[in-house]
């Protein structure tokens, strides 16, 4: 953020709106609409622009003050707007014009809100540098993000000692979505949530979580405004949205489809030394065909995620534009975006196991009772994605179809893939039946303690040939791992 300095608003000059370029005209509009007494906002803006090789990819981020609603029990906030993920040019020069019936760039811009403290006369600038750090995320991987989405960032939004520490996004109370001449482009408002509310949103789902917010005016109240020095979370403030949640897992599941992860697996029936070994084992029932909707899913898990640190969910930003020869299109696929080795499908080699022995860090570890209860028990998928290489362990229902074993066979080993089915039959040839799935639950539910604990623990079931081990993350960081 070196390269970066508030100053006035290019708004102030709208006299001359031919000089703008019109993506940033309709964002403008927009906030015009909302704020036609300030013209000219505050503005947070990259000297060096990314387009010219600067490392900040938002132009751009207007902070307005918002009077909040009284009638609707709004309080007094600072309003955070980006301007750069949408194509603000269409000239190519950051975003590849597409036309104006898709989106604008990457489809969206961020916002924030922010409780404005007593005597507070200007807004203060380190959401800006949040937003940033979310946008350079967008600009290196190309993954978008939706309502809904929680991001696990294990640090004050503001570098204080708040237990605000992590995000959820959802539409922006106010601001309506805006058709360009580059496309379309809607407002994604990042909500500052407690470890607490983001594990709830883990094990059931986001809007879920953001509705509650909606409804304790301290944590967030009907516009989801983020107050940093809010010492309690909404289960200490209302013990009954506990209840809310624990139902709504029971009845819905969770919406998590997959996360990054510190994880590997071992085939117990042959050496270790077996190179297969660090690629993706399947344990099911009858195979079957994939459905598109269930392919893009794991697909979509896989490629972005959540990644399981003690830092941000997000990868380490290279300060440099372009780190590869070519930077990835965002329409590319998933096996473009792995190894540069990697195999077409139709010509990986299939392998039956005998026995597997599977690995994770301790955060890994604490969603294994989610995956079981909130996802298989549904009928669901689950993907943990290995952040230090291509292996990737997906536990499928049978509601997925497209496991690449057998009855006879519950064990099969294919390309970079883990798939780990739950199947709900009482064939004692099937390895995780429903009640094997309870009963695992029962033997693992220590996990869902994220209090330090001794590592590493282990979790066998002989009858069923499966091991599992949660272990200290230098395990994970080794390079012989």
């Amino acid at each position: 953020m070196d390269d970066m300095r508030p100053s006035s608003g290019a708004a102030a000059h709208l006299g001359f709106a031919s000089l703008f370029p019109p993506g940033l005209q309709a964002i403008y509009a927009e906030c015009r609409r909302l704020y036609p007494d300030q013209p000219n906002p505050l503005q947070v803006t990259a000297i060096v622009k990314y387009w010219l090789g600067g490392p900040d990819p938002l132009d751009y981020i207007s902070m307005y003050r918002n009077v909040g609603c009284p009638a609707l029990d709004v309080q007094e906030h600072w309003h955070y707007v980006s301007l750069g993920l949408s194509d603000l040019y269409g000239d190519n020069r950051v975003h590849e014009y597409t036309g104006q019936e898709g989106p604008s760039g990457f489809g969206f811009e961020l916002t924030f809100r922010l409780k404005r403290e007593p005597g507070e006369t200007a807004p203060p600038t380190w959401p800006a540098e949040l937003m940033q750090g979310l946008a350079r995320y967008v600009f290196q991987s190309e993954n978008t993000f939706c309502s809904g989405d929680h991001i696990s960032w294990h640090s004050p939004l503001d570098n204080s000692e708040s237990r605000i520490q992590h995000m959820l996004l959802t539409e922006d109370a106010q601001m309506q979505p805006v058709h360009t001449p580059f496309g379309l482009v809607t407002f994604l408002q990042i909500v500052g949530v407690c470890t607490e509310e983001l594990q709830a949103a883990q094990q059931w789902n986001g809007q879920g979580i953001l509705d509650l917010l909606r409804g304790v005016r301290v944590a967030g109240g009907p516009w989801l405004i983020t107050d940093m020095r809010r010492g309690e979370t909404i289960f200490d403030i209302d013990p009954h949205l506990q209840d809310r949640v624990d139902k709504g897992i029971e009845t819905d599941g969770s919406n998590l489809s997959g996360v990054s992860a510190k994880c590997a697996w071992d085939d117990l029936s042959r050496p270790p030394e077996d190179e297969d070994d660090s690629r993706s084992i399947c344990i099911g029932s009858q195979p079957r065909r994939l459905s598109d909707k269930d392919t893009e899913q794991i697909r979509e898990a896989l490629r972005k995620g959540l990644e399981i640190n003690s830092k941000s969910v997000l990868p380490p930003i290279n300060n440099q534009r372009h780190n590869q020869d070519r930077p990835l299109s965002r329409k590319d696929s998933l096996e473009s975006e792995g190894s540069a080795a990697i195999v077409p499908h139709e010509l990986v080699r299939t392998r039956q196991l005998e026995s597997v022995h599977l690995k994770f860090n301790q955060e890994s570890g604490t969603l294994l009772p989610l995956c079981l209860r909130g996802r298989l028990l549904h009928g669901r998928h689950f993907t943990y994605k290995s952040i230090n290489g291509d292996t990737a362990i997906t536990f499928v229902s049978t509601g997925v179809e497209g496991a690449f074993a057998t009855e006879e066979h519950p064990y099969a080993a294919h390309g970079p893939w883990l798939q780990v089915q739950h199947v709900q039959c009482f064939s004692p040839l099937i390895l995780l039946t429903e009640e094997f799935v309870e009963k695992m639950l029962g033997d693992i539910q220590d996990l869902s303690n994220r209090e330090e604990s001794k590592l590493p623990r282990e979790y066998s079931w002989p009858d069923k040939k499966l091991k599992i081990s949660v272990l200290p993350d230098t395990v994970f960081d080794s390079p012989l791992q």
